[in-house]
């Protein structure tokens, strides 16, 4: 099981790479359909006239973007008339997939060692930084390797 995981997880890590550069990319102020609309010197109403919408029509649809409201199928539907492609995907904002489960195993190991390490100060039991770190780094990945859910919590 943890081997199909992990070929899951490699799977989607490269279906993911030729978004890697898109961390980069700043939405404009006003939205991508406003600006692209603009920059090609179409007016909303020849847009309108695409796809079968009124002139306010577009500028409800631009503002939804700019808002954050607008629909899939509608930015869909933009694209199409305008004879571009909308490209969807949910990025890592740093790394991989890969990355971010890393992140989350360390982050739930130290919580858990240093927990521990305390209470075992308070019985004179403690142990090093040494110990401390390499005791994280193991824990950090078996928690990778079985992939609980509690990891994201």
């Amino acid at each position: 099981m943890r081997n199909k995981r992990k070929l899951l997880i490699e799977q989607l890590d490269q279906k993911l790479q030729p978004f890697s550069e898109t961390r980069k990319v700043l939405v404009p102020e006003r939205g991508w359909i406003n600006t692209i609309r603009t920059s090609l010197n179409m007016t909303m109403a020849q847009l309108g006239a695409k796809l079968n919408i009124t002139r306010q029509g577009v500028k409800r649809i631009e503002e939804s973007e700019a808002n954050g409201t607008i629909t899939l199928n509608s930015l869909k539907d933009v694209a199409n008339a305008v004879d571009l492609k909308l490209v969807y995907a949910l990025v890592p904002l740093n790394g991989t997939i890969n990355d971010l489960i890393q992140i989350k195993a360390e982050k739930m190991a130290r919580k858990i060692v240093l927990r521990t390490n305390q209470n075992m100060k308070l019985e004179d039991q403690g142990i090093g930084d040494e110990k401390i770190s390499k005791t994280i780094e193991e824990l950090a990945s078996e928690i990778k390797r079985e992939m609980k859910k509690s990891l994201w919590d």
